[in-house]
C-alpha cells in the first residue's frame, strides 16, 4: 500500500454532506489527476450529495476536466453499480459517493482522494423495546483507517476527514473498533440455535464477547412467550423447528402460521422478498423519479408494502423474469432474482416441516395480513391523529413511516399497522408496513404480558 496523507477539519462542521461536496469540488479544481471516493451513510445522503455536485457542474471553468458523480450502494441496479468500475475517460474525474460497501467489500481502481464523513449506519437492538433499528453512529478508528487506505491502493493519495483530529483521538467519540454484532443484535435466534445444540446453561457458556444481560433475558422471555421454550428451559417441538430456519424468528413464525391461514404460497414469497433490499428503483426527484413512482403504483396494494412487494414478485415471474421488463417497470432485477433463489431454498424447509403442499389465499388479503400479525405481533404500531405520527405498542416510541413506503402519503384506515424493521436517522422510521385490524393482535398474535411495562 502507498502512503496516504491525512487531512482533518480545523473546526467541526454542521452538515457533513454539504462539506463533502465543498471538499470534493475543491479537490477537483486544485488537485492533480485521480478519482474521488466519498463515504456517506445511506441512499438519501448519497443522492443529495450527487444532486449538489450536479448543481455545481455548470460553473466549471473552461478547459477544466469534467466531473462525473456516481452513486454506489446496495440497492442500485447491477448496471448502475458496474459504472463505478469503468475506466475514467481522458479529461474526466470520477467522484464515487458510496456507503461503507466501498470500505472493504470492493476496490475501485484510480481512487487517489478519499473524503470520510466519519459516520456509518449499523443495525442496533434495544432490548427494552425488543426492536431492531438502523442507526447512524460515529465510525470506529479502525474503520476510519480502512477508509483512508482506499486512497493508497494504486498510488499515494490524500484522505480528507470531515472531523477534527481531537475527535479521532477521543476514545469516547470514536471507538477503537466497531462493537461486535453480538452486543447490538436481537439474541432470540442465537439463543434458539444454542438451545438446539444442547447448550441449555447460558450462564456458564463462554461467549467470545459477552452479550448484554438484558438482551439475554428479553430473548428468553420472548421465546417462552412464543411457546418455543418450555417451563423446563428446553426447546419445545416448535422451537426445534424454528431453530433450523435460516430466517429470523418473526418470519419463521409467520411461515409456520401460513398453513393455518391457508396462505403458504403468498407467505413464502413475502418471506423471500423482504430478505432483499430495494426491490423498486425510485430515483430522487425529477422526471425519472416521477415516472418510476407511476410504475410502482401499478403494483401498489392499498393494504401496504408486503402485498405491494408480493404483486411485484408475481408480475416478475409472470413476465418471464426479464431484466428488460424490470428496467421498464422501475424494478431491481438483481434483487428480484435473489428473491427467487431465496424462495426456492425456503420452500425446501417448508417441505421438510410438513408445510406443503403450498396453498394460495386466492387473493384473500385478510387471511394474509392475519398471518403477518402472527409473525410480527411485536412490531405493531398505532396512528396518533393529534401528532400525525405512530406509536409502537412496545415502549410507546414515536415512529414515522419511511418515505419509500406506499403508505407514506396516507394514514391507515384502521389506525394500526405492523412493520418489518425500523431505521433511525434524524427520526425513527418504520419500513415495509401493512395495515391490520387491532383485534388481530389479541385474536391472532401471541398473548404475551410484559410485567415491566404497561405496553
Amino acid at each position: 500500500m502507498f502512503p496516504v496523507e491525512i487531512v482533518y477539519l480545523k473546526e467541526p462542521c454542521g452538515d457533513y454532506v454539504s462539506e463533502a461536496v465543498r471538499v470534493a469540488w475543491d479537490v477537483h479544481l486544485k488537485q492533480g489527476p485521480g478519482d474521488i471516493l466519498i463515504f456517506l451513510t445511506g441512499r438519501e445522503e448519497i443522492e443529495r450529495c450527487i444532486d449538489e455536485l450536479a448543481e455545481l457542474l455548470p460553473t466549471l471553468p473552461k478547459g477544466a476536466p469534467q466531473l462525473v458523480p456516481l452513486p454506489l450502494y446496495a440497492g442500485l441496479t447491477m448496471e448502475a453499480q458496474l459504472r463505478v468500475f469503468e475506466p475514467t475517460e481522458r479529461m474526466t474525474r470520477k467522484v464515487v459517493v458510496s456507503t461503507n460497501i466501498a470500505e472493504a467489500s470492493v476496490t475501485i481502481d484510480g481512487i487517489k482522494f478519499v473524503i470520510d464523513c466519519g459516520f456509518v449506519k449499523i443495525r442496533t437492538y434495544n432490548a427494552t423495546t425488543t426492536l431492531s433499528r438502523l442507526t447512524v453512529v460515529p465510525t470506529s478508528r479502525a474503520s476510519a483507517t480502512q477508509r483512508a487506505g482506499r486512497a493508497g491502493r494504486t498510488s499515494s493519495g490524500i484522505c480528507f476527514r470531515l472531523y477534527t483530529e481531537d475527535v479521532f483521538k477521543s476514545g469516547e467519540l470514536m471507538l477503537p473498533t466497531t462493537p461486535p454484532e453480538i452486543v447490538r443484535t436481537d439474541l432470540t435466534m442465537p439463543i434458539l440455535q444454542l438451545k438446539a445444540l444442547g447448550i441449555d446453561d447460558l450462564v456458564k457458556f463462554e461467549w467470545v464477547t459477552n452479550p448484554p444481560a438484558e438482551g439475554v433475558l428479553r430473548a428468553l422471555e420472548g421465546l417462552i412467550g412464543a411457546g418455543m421454550i418450555g417451563d423446563d428451559g428446553r426447546l419445545t417441538l416448535v422451537g426445534e423447528k424454528v431453530a433450523e430456519w435460516p430466517v429470523d424468528v418473526n418470519i419463521a413464525r409467520a411461515l409456520f402460521s401460513s398453513k393455518e391461514y391457508k396462505c403458504s404460497e403468498e407467505m413464502l414469497t413475502i418471506a423471500a422478498i423482504v430478505s432483499v433490499q430495494d426491490v423498486f428503483v425510485i430515483p430522487e426527484g425529477g422526471n425519472a423519479g416521477a415516472l418510476a413512482e407511476l410504475e410502482r403504483r401499478k403494483f401498489t396494494a392499498e393494504e401496504g408494502d408486503h402485498l405491494t412487494l408480493l404483486n411485484a414478485y408475481n408480475a416478475f415471474i409472470r413476465y418471464g423474469s426479464s431484466s428488460s421488463w424490470c428496467r421498464n417497470h422501475a424494478l431491481n432485477f438483481r434483487a428480484l432474482s435473489r428473491a427467487v433463489s431465496i424462495r426456492s431454498q425456503l420452500k425446501k424447509y417448508m417441505q421438510r416441516f410438513g408445510l406443503t403442499p403450498l396453498v394460495s389465499c386466492e387473493g384473500d388479503a385478510k387471511r394474509l395480513r392475519q398471518c403477518l400479525v402472527a409473525g410480527f405481533w411485536k412490531n405493531a404500531a398505532r396512528f396518533v391523529e393529534s401528532e400525525g405520527t405512530f406509536r409502537g405498542v412496545r415502549g410507546n416510541m414515536v415512529l414515522y413511516i419511511h418515505p419509500s413506503s406506499v403508505m407514506f402519503t396516507r394514514k391507515p384506515r384502521t389506525g394500526w399497522v405492523v412493520f418489518h424493521e425500523m431505521e433511525e436517522t434524524k427520526k425513527t422510521h418504520i419500513r415495509v408496513i401493512t395495515e391490520i385490524e387491532p383485534d388481530w393482535l389479541l385474536e391472532y398474535g401471541h398473548k404475551y404480558v410484559d410485567k415491566r411495562s404497561t405496553a
